[in-house]
């Protein structure tokens, strides 16, 4: 039986198609002070790839008296004070790979754990149709690292799992990616990925082409396909 080609490509936003953890960074900081604690950097990055509730719930055991919903909302609104004042920083090569994939008629999906406000105005942002799909943090029936994000975006493209590309920048999506069953790829930015199951790691997505990922998918596919024979 052929392994089954490339059909779409699922990103990532925060850290992976743009560098905004250090917006949700500047967030979170002043809000943890105003009400006396303190937040390390080091704190900072256990959040990166988290789901918001899950975040803001660690923001509360620092001593923040606000409600769940009250802090995404919060952390939201000020990151997305910070895109409107700074732009959006797309990661190098990010924004040329994913406009040779529509150029291409591969289909693509947004997989995020921010809230569906938040990027929507970062795909809005983006000056051609970037998106056939957004799975948000507010749509997903759980969050990274659970495959429902990215199972969700296959089921809303119209593709199975074994037919994408997730690209991710944090342990816990690259979790989420991998147990949805899609080939996937690491692009490092601000945590080791290092033990977190990508089935490639690429240090940069600068100079990549939709062929490499269509190489790099169907090379996966033919290694899953023999590691299977091999079992049975």
């Amino acid at each position: 039986m052929n392994a089954p080609r490339l059909a779409a490509v699922l990103w990532d936003m925060d850290g992976t198609l743009v560098d905004t953890e250090p917006y949700w960074m500047a967030a979170e900081t002043p809000l943890i002070e105003g009400y006396g604690g303190t937040w390390s950097h080091e704190q900072a990055l256990s959040l990166v790839g988290l789901g918001l509730e899950d975040s803001a719930r660690i923001l509360q055991q620092t001593g923040v008296r606000m409600s769940v919903d009250g802090i995404v909302d919060h952390l939201t609104d000020e990151v997305m004070r910070q895109l409107a004042t700074a732009g959006v920083p797309f990661r190098p090569g990010a924004r040329e790979l994913l406009a040779s994939l529509r150029t291409a008629g591969v289909k693509t999906a947004l997989v995020t754990m921010s809230m569906r406000r938040m990027a929507t105005t970062v795909v809005d942002l983006i000056d051609f149709e970037a998106f056939d799909v957004i799975v948000a943090g507010d749509d997903a029936t759980r969050p990274k690292p659970f495959p429902d994000p990215y199972l969700q975006a296959c089921e809303a493209l119209g593709v199975t799992p074994d037919e994408v590309v997730a690209i991710e920048d944090s342990p816990n999506g690259l979790r989420s990616a991998v147990a949805s069953g899609a080939a996937v790829i690491g692009v490092p930015l601000m945590v080791s990925l290092t033990g977190a199951g990508a089935h490639e790691i690429w240090p940069t997505l600068e100079g990549r082409t939709v062929d490499d990922l269509a190489r790099f998918h169907a090379a996966h596919r033919e290694s899953a396909a023999a590691t299977e024979g091999s079992i049975r």
